[in-house]
């Protein structure tokens, strides 16, 4: 129940009373003119008459309605008291109720408000959330797109070195590795990998130019002043400088997502090379023979999973950190300016796929 309500009822009773014993005192002050009446005729009658006995039965008369109308006005004035009460209590009864309903007024004003404020709120947040989601489907159609436009099938291209004046690597073992995980991957005939062996510095153009690779993956030595080793005609080791290699990336197709350098002290080369491909990886210090093996043929299982680089490039530190080779913090990934590793997918995923593809992994 509203307290105004309680007021305006209280306000209501006190009007009540007040006809009541406005009603009463109506009644008592014609009681008292009719009692004041019979005083005045009796007393004219007293006046007029010469008979002792009619005189003194007159006064008795007079007497008895002065008695009564004593009485009468004496009630009327209680009466009239009890009306000067009840509206006091009227205008206390009407003042609250005032007060009551400005405050009930000013808190509906406020509910309003506030009711107000809370659908516009509510309507900022739906515009937020549907240009939230504008944002998410054009995001989702631009990815889609981005994804669809990914060639059917990414080629790989392993250039293996390993002079005979050089600790002999187990570069055999890595590209075993690489092509198990891809063959294993849900992806696998998306990836293609085709090696190419004692590579001299002429072999790494022909290659490049004879099969198209998206992905460009350099195994075996590289030294602390920034050089890949490769092999000389006789077998012996051949140093390529970061310089020529970047030089290499920068006159090659434009289709290299990758350049993974899976050399000693690679990272300077790698943060080259991004300035003509999307993204590379090299190694900061020494790294050995089996965290290279570990480490490379992990990455391209997650590849072929359809991982993004950034994705592939962690599954393939957690591997070494599970497999307790403690050099997770060589790796490097580096990426083109304005792009991110994690929106850099290589492999397209079999359901945006337009097409069949019978290939075979090498």
């Amino acid at each position: 129940m509203a307290m105004s309500d309680q007021h305006r009822r209280n306000a209501q009773r006190c009007r009540e009373k007040i006809a009541q014993l406005q009603k009463e005192k109506s009644n008592l002050v014609k009681k008292s003119a009719d009692l004041q009446g019979k005083i005045n005729s009796a007393t004219q009658s007293a006046n007029r008459s010469r008979n002792a006995s009619t005189i003194q039965s007159k006064m008795r008369e007079i007497a008895r309605s002065s008695k009564d109308l004593a009485s009468t006005e004496k009630k009327v004035a209680t009466v009239e008291q009890k009306i000067a009460q009840e509206q006091k209590k009227l205008s206390r009864a009407e003042e609250s109720l005032s007060k009551e309903v400005q405050r009930e007024a000013k808190k509906r004003e406020q509910s309003v408000a506030t009711a107000a404020r809370q659908s516009e709120q509510q309507l900022q947040r739906l515009n937020n959330q549907v240009t939230e989601h504008n944002a998410l489907h054009k995001e989702t159609i631009a990815r889609v797109d981005q994804l669809s436009q990914l060639p059917e099938k990414i080629r790989v291209v392993f250039f293996a070195a390993n002079p005979l004046d050089q600790n002999q690597l187990r570069l055999d073992e890595e590209v075993r590795a690489i092509q198990e995980m891809i063959r294993k991957s849900e992806h696998r005939d998306s990836v293609e990998l085709v090696s190419c062996w004692a590579v001299r510095p002429m072999d790494v153009l022909q290659a490049i130019n004879e099969h198209d690779p998206g992905i460009i993956h350099f195994s075996g030595h590289g030294s602390s002043q920034d050089e890949i080793i490769f092999q000389n005609d006789e077998g012996g080791t051949k140093t390529v400088s970061k310089d020529a290699i970047v030089q290499v990336m920068r006159a090659s197709s434009s289709d290299i997502k990758l350049v993974f350098f899976n050399t000693c002290y690679s990272n300077n080369q790698a943060e080259a090379v991004v300035e003509h491909v999307d993204s590379a990886i090299g190694m900061n210090d020494s790294i050995g023979d089996k965290a290279a093996r570990v480490f490379s043929s992990q990455f391209y299982s997650a590849i072929g999973f359809g991982k993004s680089i950034q994705q592939a490039f962690e599954q393939a530190k957690a591997l070494l950190m599970m497999e307790g080779i403690p050099e997770e913090d060589t790796p490097e990934v580096f990426v083109r300016d304005g792009l991110d590793a994690n929106d850099i997918v290589i492999v397209k995923p079999h359901n945006l796929d337009s097409g069949s593809n019978d290939g075979e992994v090498v």
